[in-house]
């Protein structure tokens, strides 16, 4: 396998855009490791030699696909300093989608990752810690800001800010992997691929939603203030 670095890193490439699309068409467990070499032009020994078995190949092309994704649309989508944050929750919302639904990153990405997150493996550890988990803290943080808009001191609320930051992935999320129903559903004047339209509603269905269950979180506090306060909850 010895030559020089350039053939090793085209070797190393063409095996991880190959067993990316076919990952992502069969899914990890019945995909193989002799077609993958098929597509990509190399010996079966390659994969063991650059990924040490398709285990290794299979995260190895989970993390290039997310950091290829993230590259092309971070999450603050290249936003000025000072932003609010409405515009860093609608930035996260569109490169969401982006990344799902557009070009520009490779084309397997988000079947692969849809894939890998309803019928997880083992790579899906490694992947949470390195990709993933910066992603939930990021947007975390964002609502964080928005549930202490009115706030004079910020709350600990992290259970909160954790519930919302799913509903908010969860709908981005819809839109790919729930995209044959949606077609058969869709109303004439939809377009699944307006990613533009997309984004602006849910980012408005997420601040509403943010500044309903804000005000219920506050209602419930103030309630609780009042029971310490008197020995009794008011009616």
């Amino acid at each position: 396998m010895a030559g020089s670095p350039e053939k090793y890193e085209g070797t190393k490439s063409r095996l991880i855009e190959a067993a990316g699309e076919v990952f992502a068409r069969q899914g990890f467990r019945a995909a193989t490791i002799r077609e993958i070499c098929r597509k990509a032009g190399s010996n079966i020994g390659a994969v063991n030699y650059h990924f040490r078995d398709k285990e290794g190949l299979y995260a190895e092309v989970l993390r290039h696909s997310h950091l290829s994704a993230i590259r092309r649309y971070p999450p603050d989508l290249g936003l000025r300093e000072g932003a609010t944050a409405k515009e860093k929750l609608r930035a996260f919302i569109n490169s969401f989608l982006l990344r799902m639904l557009s070009d520009g990153v490779p084309a397997w990405h988000g079947k692969l990752m849809a894939r890998e997150i309803a019928n997880p493996t083992a790579a899906i550890d490694l992947l949470v810690e390195s990709s993933i988990r910066p992603l939930h803290v990021y947007l975390k943080n964002i609502i964080r800001e928005l549930l202490n808009e009115e706030e004079s001191a910020d709350r600990d609320d992290d259970e909160l800010a954790f519930l919302c930051a799913m509903s908010v992935v969860g709908q981005c999320l819809q839109h790919f992997t729930g995209r044959r129903v949606i077609a058969a559903l869709r109303p004439k004047d939809f377009d699944p691929a307006d990613i533009v339209r997309i984004t602006e509603h849910i980012t408005r269905f997420s601040l509403g939603g943010i500044r309903e269950v804000n005000l219920q979180h506050q209602h419930r506090s103030d309630a609780l203030e009042v029971f310490d306060a008197t020995g009794h909850e008011e009616l």
